[in-house]
Parts: C-alpha cells; sequence; structure tokens
C-alpha cells in the first residue's frame, strides 16, 4: 500500500502525518511506503519546519530526513491513499483529478476519525502553540489508518 500526506507547504502538517504513519507502520510490520508532498511549491527542497521536527521528536519520531516536494497529478496514479490535511488541499487535489477512480483515492484525514464530517487539521505555521494539537490530532487519524486498513 502506498499512501501520501498532503498539506499546503509540505513543511508543518505533512510531514508530520508522513512521520507518525512511517513510525507506526513500521511498529506493526506492514509493508506500507508513506510519502508527504505540498499543493504549493514555496518550499519545495527545504526541511520540515523546525516546530514540526521539535513535536515530532518529543514523540521518538525523527522527520529530518523529509524534504518538501510539491504534488503532482501522476500522484493520483502512483499512491493507493490520498489524506488532504484541509478542504482547500483536498479541492486542489481533486482538481488534478482525470477519473473519479483517481477523486476516490483522497480524503480528508480526519474523516478516519469522524467520517464525512470533513474537520480540517489546523495549520500550525503562524501559530508555535498549535504544533502539538496538530500532532495529537494526526497520531490518532494515523490509529485509525492503520486500524481500517491493515
Amino acid at each position: 500500500m502506498k499512501i501520501l500526506m498532503v498539506c499546503l507547504g509540505n513543511i508543518c502538517r505533512s510531514p508530520l502525518a508522513e512521520g507518525i504513519l512511517h513510525h507506526k507502520v513500521k511498529e506493526a510490520g506492514l509493508d506500507w511506503e508513506v510519502d508527504s508532498a505540498g499543493t504549493g511549491s514555496w518550499h519545495v527542497g527545504n526541511l520540515p519546519d523546525p516546530r514540526s521536527q521539535q513535536v515530532a521528536a518529543k514523540y521518538g519520531i525523527d522527520i529530518t530526513g523529509q524534504r518538501a516536494r510539491q504534488f503532482v497529478a501522476n500522484d493520483l496514479e502512483e499512491f493507493d491513499l490520498i489524506f488532504a490535511m484541509d478542504s482547500a488541499n483536498y479541492q486542489n487535489i481533486c482538481r488534478l483529478s482525470s477519473s473519479d477512480a483517481q477523486k476516490e483515492k483522497v480524503e480528508m484525514i480526519m474523516n478516519l476519525v469522524q467520517p464525512n464530517f470533513n474537520q480540517s487539521v489546523p495549520d500550525p505555521y503562524w501559530d508555535d502553540n498549535g504544533f502539538e494539537q496538530v500532532y495529537q490530532m494526526l497520531d490518532e487519524a494515523c490509529d485509525r489508518l492503520i486500524e481500517k486498513y491493515s
């Protein structure tokens, strides 16, 4: 299984989601590939935000090997599941899809916790105190993802 986490710049939320899920997949002994991307290109090639790195490290997860990349239409072919962090990212991903089958791969990540609620993971970029909340939300969503698909 190949899973892609997507946010806006690929430096805050989606790197955390990638790191958390990768950690849980490894612990569960699953043969899943996990990656992340951003719908915007501002941070391509950059490390995750230092605040994302810090909160991940607090929980024993190292995300310093990640580099931001931009989501591309081919990701809709390459990945089995694509999780958007908010509705704007969800819509941007769906605009690039070329079929209903591709659109069906895309889901709001917090729908794993509260189905059909379409809750967004808040972007903590402008709020130093938001990274812990984002970590906790994504941690729960990744637990549900593994329960649902393993």
